[in-house]
């Protein structure tokens, strides 16, 4: 025969009540969240597939990052590249209208400005460092200043600073690129066609280049055109490897993207509420609650003394 008490009846029903208390908070916070649960233990035998996944996830978002990063690099690129291959073009069309003009007049001052656009682009910054340094962020890439001084520089390479180092970035498990383009690499043609144009001006027997070019040097000038033709060929070939690999990158960066996005559904199907069962169990809880809650005040007034005469 089971006892019934008065003691036994008040513990079955402040279980009861724990119990929906209980019931209800997991279920409040199922609503408030949008997960399960808050930690792992909480997610029982999921735990271990789902810190694979965080892992993956976390690992895929650090490409994401570093292609980020890599893609703005390779814009700065892309700006400093394509405005040398402007001053580059522009010099052209200066030595080639001076040549078929037979005038020369103005041709000193253009050659001024195409070095200095040309030794800015070589210059340009990006996030505090210069983007074509090669890792020695202490020097400007191309130390020299004006033509000038880079006539009276030993040699062409002695006006550059950068180091030898280029930025390696990897963006995927199995991809990495070299995203950075040295000064002298990419610069040391064309400055040398402008250092040798300037010296002919001011040491010729002729004399600097004038209003009325002598034949002497408009055979000069039409060698150096087609010496500047080659380099800014060879120029364009460094704006096209860029865009290129901006290209790929961005590709990549797209598929990396389209991965974290799958994996992120993985483990919402593993980790996400159903917010709708939530708000039912939330419900039946409080249902469960009042329940035990009127449940316990009848105990009260339950007693065998109240038959006992």
């Amino acid at each position: 025969m089971t006892r019934v008490s008065t003691r036994g009846s008040y513990n079955s029903a402040l279980l009861n009540l724990f119990s929906a208390q209980n019931r209800q908070a997991d279920a409040q916070q199922r609503l408030t969240t949008g997960k399960i649960a808050t930690d792992l233990q909480g997610f029982g035998r999921s735990s271990e597939s789902l810190t694979g996944l965080k892992g993956a996830q976390a690992r895929i978002q650090g490409f994401i990052d570093t292609g980020d990063a890599m893609l703005a690099r390779l814009e700065t690129q892309d700006l400093a590249l394509s405005r040398g291959a402007d001053a580059l073009d522009r010099l052209r069309s200066a030595i080639g209208n001076s040549i078929a003009n037979e005038a020369g007049g103005t041709l000193n001052l253009e050659l001024d400005a195409a070095f200095q656009e040309f030794r800015g682009s070589l210059n340009m910054e990006h996030q505090g460092q210069f983007a074509f340094s090669g890792g020695n962020a202490a020097e400007l890439p191309v130390g020299v200043s004006t033509l000038d001084e880079l006539v009276a520089a030993p040699d062409v390479a002695s006006a550059f600073n950068n180091g030898t180092l280029k930025t390696r970035s990897r963006i995927s498990e199995t991809t990495a690129f070299d995203s950075s383009f040295l000064a002298n690499q990419i610069g040391t043609e064309a400055m040398q066609i402008m250092r040798d144009i300037r010296a002919f001006s001011d040491t010729n027997v002729d004399g600097p280049f004038a209003a009325r070019l002598t034949a002497p040097q408009k055979a000069f000038l039409t060698q150096k055109l087609a010496d500047l033709a080659t380099a800014g060929s060879n120029f364009m070939t460094h704006v096209a490897q860029n865009g290129a690999l901006f290209q790929q990158v961005k590709n990549i960066n797209e598929n990396n993207a389209a991965q974290l996005f799958q994996l992120d559904e993985l483990v919402g199907k593993r980790t996400d509420a159903d917010l709708a069962q939530a708000a039912v169990d939330i419900k039946l809880s409080e249902v469960a609650i009042q329940a035990s809650a009127q449940v316990i005040n009848q105990l009260r007034n339950v007693s065998l003394l109240n038959f006992l005469t």
